[in-house]
């Protein structure tokens, strides 16, 4: 039985496992790789900040990977009108079929960990999940 403590790490190398093989085709590493499915599925993020506290990656990791996404043409830097010191990332022409691929092992992955759930079950864990993230919200917002 998996526990509390063990479920998110098992999650997350269980993730990476399914993106290595095309993080490995697209000669990104897996933290550059999630930065760009990040933004691409997110597009009300955009700044190296958002990556940092929404993604919790530390932020010299973010800031190598951004630039190796703007080097290899899959991110582009934009100045945001009104503020000098903020930079915008958006995703190029380029990313889009990268990012559909990525969608597409994200997808998988989320049909592989519901294998042999059938669906009241399923349904039950997602409505957990979302209470689960709401008692967090309020842990977080102090309201405990």
């Amino acid at each position: 039985m998996v526990t509390e403590i063990e479920f998110p790490r098992k999650l997350l190398l269980a993730y990476n496992a399914m993106c290595k093989p095309l993080c490995k085709k697209l000669g990104l590493p897996q933290t550059a790789f999630d930065i760009l499915m990040f933004l691409g599925n997110n597009p009300e993020y955009r700044t190296a900040r958002d990556i940092v506290e929404v993604r919790d990656i530390k932020a010299n990791l973010v800031s190598v990977n951004v630039e190796r996404l703007v080097q290899e043409g899959y991110l582009k830097r934009r100045s945001v009108a009104g503020d000098r010191r903020k930079t915008e990332l958006l995703c190029t022409e380029k990313a889009k079929p990268l990012i559909k691929e990525g969608r597409a092992v994200q997808l998988a992955f989320g049909e592989k960990l519901f294998a042999q759930v059938d669906e009241e079950t399923r349904r039950v864990f997602v409505e957990t999940l979302d209470s689960i993230g709401k008692n967090a919200e309020e842990i977080l917002k102090g309201e405990h």
